[in-house]
């Protein structure tokens, strides 16, 4: 029985044996309410962390252009003490926050090569999300509500999620409304779950679109809630008044804070209900099917650009890849070329004629009536199967 278990599954052993050893990690995020010498010690930290991830950046930068060799993140740390010389106030911030920020430098190095991405940016104070890690030594009280930071002490916390495990990283952060959270990493010591069987009745495909969020290969369709689209009116008036009022004028950061309160809003919106529709969906079924979609390639294209920035698939497919794995479910990923609303997943009959404007079609071969939607989730759903091994052609 061992043997035909292995020949059934060999395709999932890696993601299993990936698992095996391996415990489950969890960001919990909570806001903060600090009181005013707090949060002027929380705005030193981000301060001071933003300036030594220029001066890191700065320096790897130089080192390569002068010796053709990037300096490592340890080398960084180890002449952090002479920058604090030179500038007697970073004294005042915790030093492994400081060092923290040579990791991310690094990191961001990593996946400029690794990916082809951007060249690393240096941080600016007028990014609407500032933040700082803390890397340890930091300590979370549920009884009091209260979360001790290095350097800063005990702040107040609405603390409306328990959890058991071991601390890891932090990162505190201060969104454009002036508002303080802190996302803390744990590890709660239970392994990740092994990935569980799925079947064709127990896989669902998923076509994401715009006048429908998200469409099942089962028939449902999800309605686009269009957050950003029903603000936009409001967006508009608020982006007014910023324009009309004097640059630096106490009046002008009235009108940009109202502008980011709004902005906030909208996205706490989407992720509600994003976060809800991705554990109904993980949570019903043992494996999901999407499509592998060129983000940003959409973005340039003017009918989807605006369509793409109110929905935010990539956050979605996000969130449902990492529940999945908490829930010990598969997500299947279709090649992003394969033509999914053009094919009839009755027949197979290709219609290259098909325009975007179409919603409806008639396939000429099984006379079979076609959702464009509904048929592309089905294929979704379909074409990922078939690379499974699990139905035929």
């Amino acid at each position: 029985m061992f043997l035909i278990f292995i020949l059934f599954t060999y395709q999932k052993i890696y993601i299993v044996l990936k698992s095996i050893g391996h415990y489950m990690k969890k960001a919990f995020k909570f806001r903060l309410y600090p009181t005013i010498d707090q949060s002027n010690q929380l705005s030193q930290h981000i301060g001071s962390c933003r300036f030594v991830y220029n001066w890191a950046l700065d320096q790897k930068v130089k080192t390569y252009e002068q010796i053709g060799k990037s300096i490592s993140r340890f080398d960084l740390n180890k002449l952090i003490p002479n920058l604090k010389k030179q500038n007697p106030w970073l004294e005042e911030v915790n030093s492994q926050s400081l060092q923290g920020m040579t990791k991310q430098v690094e990191s961001a190095f990593t996946r400029f090569f690794r990916e082809k991405n951007v060249f690393p940016k240096f941080k600016s104070k007028k990014n609407p999300i500032q933040s700082f890690p803390i890397p340890q030594h930091y300590n979370v009280d549920f009884e009091n509500n209260t979360v001790k930071v290095p350097k800063i002490g005990e702040i107040k916390a609405v603390l409306h999620k328990t959890f058991e495990g071991e601390l890891k990283s932090a990162l505190i952060s201060k969104s454009s409304t002036g508002k303080y959270y802190i996302s803390i990493l744990v590890e709660d010591g239970k392994e990740v779950p092994v990935k569980q069987m799925f079947s064709e009745s127990t896989t669902i495909g998923i076509d994401v679109g715009i006048t429908d969020f998200a469409v099942i290969s089962t028939g449902e369709k999800v309605e686009n809630p269009n957050y950003l689209k029903n603000s936009l009116k409001r967006l508009k008036v608020l982006q007014k008044r910023v324009r009309r009022k004097q640059n630096g004028s106490k009046n002008r950061e009235k009108a940009k804070q109202k502008l980011a309160v709004l902005h906030e809003k909208i996205t706490t919106q989407r992720n509600d209900f994003q976060h809800k529709l991705s554990f109904k969906l993980v949570s019903e079924n043992q494996a999901i099917a999407v499509e592998t979609l060129d983000f940003k390639g959409m973005i340039k294209t003017p009918h989807f650009s605006k369509a793409r920035f109110d929905s935010v698939w990539s956050s979605f497919v996000t969130k449902l890849e990492y529940k999945s794995e908490w829930l010990g479910k598969t997500i299947l990923m279709m090649g992003k070329f394969e033509p999914s609303s053009k094919i009839c997943h009755v027949c197979g009959y290709h219609n290259s004629k098909l325009a975007l404007k179409d919603r409806e079609w008639k396939c000429p071969d099984c006379k079979t009536k076609h959702d464009r939607d509904v048929n592309a989730a089905i294929n979704i759903k379909k074409f990922s199967l078939i690379d499974q091994n699990l139905i035929g052609i």
